[in-house]
């Protein structure tokens, strides 16, 4: 291993390279006076340069590195989805007893703009996530959700979800229902306050779930169409989708 560090030799270069240019204009040219006015100078408006160069190149780097972190980021957000979150959502909405007002809303199709987008997600924000709590399967949902936990475990430890606060929020409410159900032994015959219990963290993964949902569908109409139409015919919320191109 090199005693010195990259940064160190590029430095040294540079400044010898720097005096080999002046030794020569000096050399060549002569009239010292003029290098050292030169030199004098070019000292002067170094303290700009390196400033405007610092904020420039600090936030083209900081904007790519956001961008490359982002794009991890819809990727593992996308995993989420193919393995576990497109088939949980699909479950609870099936049980949304007012399903009908959303599934003409949610009916995602490749012409839809940013606007589309944003005009779904506050009537989605407005929206009231309730669900009847009878037409859930709740033992398949907690048979499915032990079977996901490792996946998701890997998924909470991935350090680029720590920067995105409402998917950890998901992740956070599917795991705390995850072990409630999991303690649990014998789902039938709850009382009817437990039953209500459950009922609202089915709830609030329904909601999370929806939004995070919406947001990921934007991305892939924005950067992946080939991915977007298989989530659009996959959609949770639409009755008549169907995976078979037509």
């Amino acid at each position: 291993m090199s005693k010195y560090s990259w940064q160190l030799k590029l430095g040294i270069i540079l400044l010898v390279s720097s005096f080999v240019i002046y030794f020569l204009k000096f050399c060549i040219l002569g009239d010292p006076e003029n290098t050292y006015y030169y030199v004098f100078n070019a000292l002067g408006f170094l303290p700009i340069n390196v400033l405007l160069v610092t904020l420039v190149l600090n936030e083209l780097l900081s904007v790519r590195a956001r961008k490359e972190r982002l794009e991890k980021m819809n990727m593992v957000i996308g995993t989420f989805f193919s393995e576990a979150g497109t088939d949980l959502l699909k479950t609870i909405a099936h049980a949304d007893k007012n399903i009908a007002t959303l599934e003409d809303t949610l009916r995602v199709t490749g012409t839809w703009k940013d606007q589309d987008f944003l005009r779904v997600e506050l009537v989605m924000k407005e929206y009231d996530f309730q669900i009847d709590y009878s037409q859930i399967n709740v033992e398949e949902m907690r048979s499915f959700l032990k079977e996901k936990r490792d996946f998701l475990l890997r998924l909470l430890e991935n350090p680029m979800l720590l920067e995105h606060q409402s998917f950890t929020e998901l992740l956070r409410a599917v795991f705390h229902f995850t072990e409630e159900v999991t303690r649990r032994g014998c789902i039938s015959g709850l009382p009817e306050n437990d039953c209500r219990h459950l009922q609202k963290d089915i709830e609030r993964i329904y909601r999370i779930l929806s939004l995070e949902w919406l947001s990921y569908m934007k991305h892939l109409h924005a950067n992946y169409p080939y991915l977007s139409s298989l989530a659009m015919r996959t959609n949770p919320f639409d009755s008549s989708a169907r995976v078979v191109v037509e």
